[in-house]
């Protein structure tokens, strides 16, 4: 038993992979892709974080029960809230569909291919 797991080490040991030409070409557009979804969902997240927190201000601050009930610590929560909400929503909504734009442009290619 012992000879029988020190020969499975030495295999692991030697054992190296070469990708292919095509699954590195893969990984390249992979990387590139989640990069530039990434970059997008972060500008229009900001966009939106921005957007929804003027009128969250106006809200908190024009109100007459907020004004009334909420201290500036309660009005700052609410916007901060708000904004960071909106921030990753947007973000996530935006990394997701580069992601499927990317997989429609694959299958449409793999089945291009197969034609």
């Amino acid at each position: 038993m012992e000879n029988r797991s020190e020969m499975v080490n030495r295999r692991q040991q030697n054992l190296f992979v070469i990708a292919s030409p095509d699954e590195i070409d893969k990984i390249r557009r992979a990387e590139t892709s989640s990069q530039a979804g990434a970059i997008a969902g972060a500008k229009a997240a900001a966009v939106a974080a921005v957007a929804s927190a003027i009128p969250t201000v106006a809200a908190v601050r024009m109100f007459p029960w907020a004004k009334a009930n909420l201290n500036y610590t309660a009005q700052a929560l609410i916007i901060s809230s708000a904004s960071i909400a909106a921030f990753f929503i947007t973000a996530d909504k935006t990394i997701l569909q580069g992601a499927r734009r990317n997989t429609e442009a694959q299958l449409k290619k793999a089945q291009q291919d197969s034609k």
